[in-house]
């Protein structure tokens, strides 16, 4: 055991130390002075010099290496992963060049959508709600399914501590706004998150409906807003003309209502009372989420509900709106009021845009107008099925 203790670190010890526990009655000694070697350092003659408890000293057993086969199947992964990533470029860069092509058409905007996963912490959530709130898309810098599914998921992420809507918007259909109204309304009662409405230029009629249940509202000194009502748009009516041109058609129809709304066709009054039961229904609908999101009395609501727009200013001195205020200063009372403290995101939501169908075709109308452009028989019946639609619209204009 002494020679052992008295081996410089050159050399190897010439035995192990002794196994098993100290004898009974024998006096307890301090660990000895060992050289401990891994599998590694043992294969490759080192030695490296360290303390272990007496006993404990031996040599490692050499892992065995990597079988062959198993070192193919890597290899052959490894491959595998990279062809995917390489084609998932070529179709990520097919799709960029696409969406710029489309963009330089003028066609979408070739931005891509943002997500909850953009956030690195703990966020407000500005949803952009711009340009005519509508369920088909032809809207530009509208893209309804967008913004339902990014509420959605913000409902669902404990990162999200709230919800400003930044709103520029003359308003929309009635389907498009109830559905944002439900949203916003399902978001409040899952979470208990506060969402604010932060009017800028315009937030009217179905801009108006969707802020009324946020738990404040704030508006652009220069904001229009209000416009609480209901239209159907207009109803061309081409008898007179087509008689005229000696043009003559005829409708085959299950029921005397079945047309109604035609443009080749008189309305009649009994068609004009079921479009005006149509609207009076919306109406009754606008005024009561009003009441509700605002807690006011029915009837106020209906006085203020004739069509008209007001200003920020008439809407604060009516009820409509809490504050007057900037986008940031909406953005600092939701900090403030919920104690969210200074480090918290801004995730602004703006969606990619699809195609605008309604800019293609305002663009041919101010062709017409210019006198730039020859109409063909498509363009002009394309305009005329779209104000035809007999849409229910929450809409200034």
């Amino acid at each position: 055991m002494d020679n052992f203790e008295n081996k410089t670190p050159d050399q190897e010890p010439e035995k192990k130390p002794e196994q098993g526990r100290t004898p009974q009655g024998a006096p307890k000694t301090e660990p000895q002075k060992v050289y401990y070697r891994t599998a590694d350092q043992y294969q490759q003659g080192q030695q490296t010099p360290g303390y272990v408890p007496q006993g404990n000293y031996q040599a490692q057993p050499a892992k065995a290496g990597m079988p062959n086969w198993l070192k193919v199947l890597l290899i052959v992964v490894l491959v595998f992963v990279l062809i995917i990533y390489l084609m998932g470029s070529c179709v990520a860069n097919i799709g960029k060049a696409f969406n710029q092509a489309m963009d330089t058409a003028g066609m979408v905007d070739s931005a891509t959508d943002v997500t909850i996963d953009d956030a690195t912490g703990e966020y407000i959530g500005v949803i952009h709600v711009e340009g005519t709130i509508d369920e088909n898309g032809y809207s530009a810098g509208y893209n309804h399914n967008y913004i339902l599914n990014s509420i959605d998921d913000m409902s669902k992420d404990d990162y999200n501590k709230g919800i400003i809507l930044y709103l520029n918007t003359p308003g929309g259909s009635v389907y498009a706004s109830d559905e944002l109204y439900f949203a916003i309304k399902d978001y409040q009662e899952k979470t208990k998150r506060p969402v604010y409405s932060a009017m800028q230029s315009m937030a009217a009629s179905g801009g108006y409906y969707i802020s009324a249940p946020c738990d404040k509202i704030y508006a652009n000194r220069n904001c229009f807003t209000g416009s609480i009502g209901v239209t159907m748009g207009e109803i061309y009516d081409l008898t007179g003309l087509m008689e005229k041109l000696g043009i003559k058609s005829e409708a085959i129809t299950s029921g005397r209502n079945k047309a109604m709304g035609s443009e080749t066709q008189p309305m009649t009054e009994e068609q004009r009372a079921i479009f005006q039961g149509l609207v009076d229904e919306a109406y009754e609908q606008f005024t009561e989420i009003v009441a509700e999101g605002r807690n006011m009395d029915i009837n106020k609501v209906k006085e203020l509900a004739d069509g008209r727009i007001y200003t920020a200013k008439q809407a604060k001195e009516n009820g409509l709106i809490d504050e007057i205020g900037t986008y940031d200063e909406c953005v600092n009372a939701m900090i403030v009021d919920q104690a969210l403290g200074a480090d918290i995101e801004i995730l602004d939501f703006w969606p990619a845009e699809e195609f605008d169908l309604m800019s293609y075709l305002g663009i041919i109308s101010e062709d017409l107008e210019k006198g730039s452009a020859v109409p063909t028989a498509d363009q002009i019946k394309e305009l005329m099925d779209l104000n035809n639609s007999f849409r229910l619209m929450y809409i200034y204009e």
